[in-house]
C-alpha cells in the first residue's frame, strides 16, 4: 500500500513538475492583469487547484448523522448521479459513502488517463489465474482496474461516450424488464447530456444536462487515416449516438474544454452546497444491516480510519459499487447463493444468484501497426513538450486532450455485413500508440517481460498505433464470488473469456475487416503494416491464420473495462435475476442496486454512458415510489 501511494504521488508530481518547469522556461509576454507569463499563470492556477484538491467537491463529512433517508454506497458513475438527484429533494437527507479519496484536477488531463491505473485510486483487481485467456500476463491473470475515488471509474476511464443500439434496450424489455425499452431510456440519456458536437443527429442529444459530451479537440493524422479508410471500405461516417450506430467516426467523449468531465465534476460539484447531502470519503461499507425477521434493509456498517460505524436509514439503501463491489457487498450481507454463503459461514438473508452473469467487452490486444511517420502519441514527449502544455493549460486544446491515446472507433455487425441498420457485435477501437509508447504501457495489462522483450521492445522509438477488435456481445459468462468473509479481501473474479469459442470468431472477423482498411489509400499513405513478430505462445501457428489470431486473443486478452451483469435485472419469474425492473433486490425491502451490475445483457456500448442512464432512471423511479 505504501508503494502504491508513492507511485500515486510520483505520477502527480511528475506531471506537475513537467508543467511547472516548462512554464518557467518559456519566455512569454507578461500578462497585464497579473504580471505573470500566461502559461505560468495558468500553471499556478492549475497547481493551486490540484493542491487544494477537493475545493469544488463536496467536503468530507467529519461526523455523520445517526440516520438518513437514503444511503448511497459508492460515488462512481452511478452513485454520484443518484446522490445528486435524490438530494434535489430538500426534505430528504442523503448520505453518500465512498471508499476512495477526493479527485484532483490532474486526474482530468485526458492523455494521462492510463497513468492513474498505477495509483491508489485504482482498486487494482485481478482475475483468478486463467487457462483459456490472459495467458501472456503475469500469473495468467488479467488486470481489472476500477475507480476508488470520487467519480469512480469515470475518473479512470478513457471518457468514451457511446450508448448502444435500440435493440439492446428493447431486448432488456423483452426479458420482462418493463420500462427499459429504447424509447423509455433515450430520454434519460438526453436528460444527462450537454452535447457540443460537430456531428449530431437531430432529436438524439440533450443540450441542458450536467454531463458535457464533446468531440476531442485534437486529432492525429492516424485518426484521420483510420476514419477515411473505414469510409472507403463502405462504413458510413455516423453519429454513433444517433439514429444508427453501424459505421465509423472520431470519438464522442465526456469532456469539457479539453478536460475530463467525470460524474463527480458533472453531478457532485453543483451539489456541494446542499445541506441535505453529506459525503463520507475514505470509508468502506462492510455490510448492509438487514432486519432478519422483516427482511428490510435498515442501514449500513462502514469502516473509516480503522474504526467501525453504523448508520441507519429511514427509506432505502442504494448500492452503487459497480459489478465487482456490489455483488461482494450483497454476499457479505447474506444475499447470494445459499451454499456459497454457507461455505463462508455468512447467515443467509436471501438466496439469489449474486455474482453470476459477469460480462465484459474483451478485445484482441496484439493488433499493432508500424507506420512511416512519427505521428503516434508518446506520453513523455507530450507532457514535456512546452507547446503542447501551452495549448492544454491556456486553451484546453492540443495533444494532451486525447483520452489515453484513443481517437476513433468503428461499429460493425459481422452477422449482417453491409447492413447500415444492424446492431454492432464488433467494435474496432483505434489508439494512436503502442505498448512501447511509454514505459508503463505494458503494465496496463500486466504483460510478462519476456513477451514484451520478444515482440515489442524492438518497436521502441518507432511510430505505430493499435487497433482493438472488441467483442460487443459475448456469449461467454463469468462470475464473481467471495474469497472469504473478510470485506477487505478482494473477491475472486473469473471473466471466463472465450469459454464459448464463437466469441473468438468475431474477433478474427475484426482483424479481417481492419486488413481491408489497410489496403486503402489513407492507410497506405502512412505505410501502415501489421507488426508480424509472432507471440511466443503462438509460434505453433502460421502468422495471420485464423488459428494464430485466436491464439493471440487468448494470450493478450485486453479488457475494455466494461464489467457488468453480476446483479442481473429481471422479473420475479426469472431465476437468474437479483433485482426487479425497479432495481429493488428480490425479497429484501428498502434495498436497491443501481449500477452496471444490473445489466441483463451488456449493450453494444462503452458502459459509462449506459450506467449514467441507469442512475438517472433509477433516481426518477425512487422519487416516484416515494410519491415525490
Amino acid at each position: 500500500m505504501k508503494f502504491k501511494k508513492i507511485i500515486s504521488l510520483s505520477i502527480q508530481l511528475r506531471i506537475s513538475l513537467y508543467i511547472f518547469i516548462v512554464s518557467i522556461e518559456r519566455g512569454f509576454t507578461i500578462s497585464s492583469s497579473t504580471g505573470f507569463p500566461p502559461l505560468l499563470e495558468s500553471t499556478f492556477k492549475y497547481l493551486a487547484e490540484t493542491l487544494e484538491w477537493d475545493s469544488q467537491e463536496p467536503i468530507n463529512q467529519a461526523r455523520v448523522l445517526p440516520e438518513y433517508d437514503f444511503i448511497v454506497v459508492g460515488a462512481g458513475s452511478a452513485g454520484a448521479v443518484v446522490a445528486s438527484r435524490l438530494s434535489e429533494i430538500k426534505k430528504w437527507q442523503v448520505l453518500l459513502i465512498e471508499a476512495g479519496q477526493h479527485a484532483t484536477h490532474l486526474m482530468d488531463i485526458p492523455l494521462a488517463a492510463p497513468l492513474w491505473q498505477f495509483s491508489t485510486i485504482n482498486w487494482n483487481y485481478k482475475t483468478v489465474p486463467m487457462n483459456n485467456s490472459c495467458l501472456g500476463f503475469e500469473g495468467r491473470r488479467c488486470k481489472f482496474p476500477r475507480g476508488k475515488v470520487m467519480g469512480g471509474s469515470s475518473i479512470l476511464n478513457y471518457m468514451i461516450y457511446t450508448r448502444g443500439n435500440r435493440k439492446d434496450y428493447d431486448d432488456w424489455a423483452k426479458m420482462g424488464n418493463t420500462g427499459w425499452d429504447y424509447d423509455s431510456v433515450l430520454k434519460y440519456f438526453m436528460k444527462s447530456e450537454n452535447a457540443n458536437l460537430s456531428q449530431a443527429d437531430s432529436g438524439y442529444h440533450g443540450k441542458n444536462g450536467l454531463l458535457s459530451v464533446t468531440d476531442v479537440p485534437y486529432r492525429t493524422p492516424i485518426a484521420k487515416a483510420f476514419v477515411d479508410a473505414g469510409s472507403q471500405i463502405g462504413l458510413p461516417v455516423v453519429d454513433v449516438n444517433g439514429e444508427k450506430q453501424i459505421g465509423i467516426n472520431y470519438l464522442q467523449t465526456t469532456m469539457k474544454n479539453g478536460r475530463r468531465w467525470s460524474t463527480n465534476t458533472a453531478f457532485l460539484f453543483p451539489a456541494k452546497r446542499r445541506l441535505n447531502l453529506h459525503v463520507k470519503k475514505l470509508s468502506t461499507v462492510t455490510r448492509i444491516l438487514i432486519d432478519r425477521e422483516t427482511k428490510n434493509a435498515i442501514g449500513v456498517e462502514f469502516v473509516s480510519k480503522g474504526k467501525k460505524y453504523r448508520v441507519f436509514v429511514r427509506k432505502e439503501v442504494i448500492v452503487s459499487g459497480g459489478s465487482i463491489n456490489s455483488p461482494q457487498l450483497l454476499m457479505l450481507s447474506g444475499i447470494g447463493p445459499k451454499q456459497h454463503l454457507a461455505d463462508h459461514r455468512i447467515p443467509l438473508v436471501k438466496d439469489l444468484p449474486v455474482g453470476e452473469n459477469l460480462m465484459d467487452h474483451v478485445a484482441l490486444g496484439s493488433l499493432i501497426m508500424s507506420i512511416n511517420e512519427s505521428v503516434s502519441i508518446r506520453l513523455n514527449n507530450s507532457f514535456e513538450d512546452p507547446n503542447a502544455l501551452n495549448d492544454y493549460l491556456v486553451r484546453g486544446v492540443g495533444i494532451n486532450t486525447v483520452p489515453g491515446g484513443a481517437e476513433a472507433l468503428a461499429l460493425v455487425d459481422t452477422e449482417r455485413p453491409g447492413s447500415s441498420d444492424g446492431r454492432a457485435n464488433l467494435e474496432l477501437l483505434m489508439a494512436s500508440g503502442t505498448y512501447s509508447s511509454h514505459e508503463l504501457m505494458p503494465g496496463l495489462c500486466g504483460m510478462r517481460d519476456d513477451l514484451y522483450n520478444a515482440v515489442y521492445r524492438a518497436t521502441e522509438g518507432a511510430g505505430g498505433f493499435t487497433v482493438f477488435p472488441m467483442l460487443m456481445h459475448p456469449k461467454s459468462r463469468g462470475r464473481v464470488w467471495l474469497k472469504n468473509a473478510d470485506p477487505f479481501r478482494h473477491p475472486l473474479i473469473d471473466p471466463n473469456y472465450f469459454a464459448d469459442e464463437t466469441d473468438l470468431d468475431v474477433i478474427v472477423a475484426g482483424v479481417r475487416l481492419f486488413q481491408q482498411m489497410l489496403r486503402t489509400g489513407p492507410m497506405k499513405s502512412l505505410d501502415a503494416k501489421i507488426l508480424d513478430t509472432p507471440l511466443p505462445g503462438c509460434r505453433q501457428h502460421v502468422f495471420d491464420t485464423d488459428a494464430y489470431w485466436k491464439c493471440s486473443a487468448r494470450q493478450i486478452s485486453f479488457t475494455i473495462y466494461h464489467l457488468s451483469g453480476t446483479c442481473k435485472m429481471g422479473p420475479a419469474s426469472d431465476a437468474t435475476a437479483v433485482v426487479d425492473p425497479r432495481l429493488r433486490v428480490h425479497g429484501v425491502r428498502g434495498l436497491r442496486v443501481v449500477d452496471a451490475s444490473i445489466m441483463p445483457e451488456v449493450p453494444s456500448a462503452h458502459t459509462n454512458a449506459p450506467t449514467i442512464m441507469i442512475a438517472e432512471k433509477a433516481s426518477d423511479m425512487i422519487k416516484e415510489d416515494w410519491d415525490v
